[in-house]
């Protein structure tokens, strides 16, 4: 099976973006976002970052029964 790259349905504080990062990597979604901040504080290059995740990243599947 391929992974796919998505924005999480469950892992999801804001839109999803660092929890699927996370599911993607196998990290703790935790880490990401801790990272993600930090790199946000650093001249402003992880927040552009995010928005434009939010807008490119798919949403992940729903899981169909």
């Amino acid at each position: 099976m391929e992974k796919k790259l998505y924005k999480s349905r469950t892992d999801s504080k804001v839109s999803g973006v660092c929890g699927g990062i996370a599911k993607y990597f196998g990290f703790d979604s935790t880490l990401v976002r801790v990272a993600w901040i930090v790199f946000s504080f650093m001249g402003g290059s992880g927040l552009l970052a995010y928005i434009i995740c939010a807008i490119v990243m798919p949403r992940e599947p729903e899981i169909m029964q």
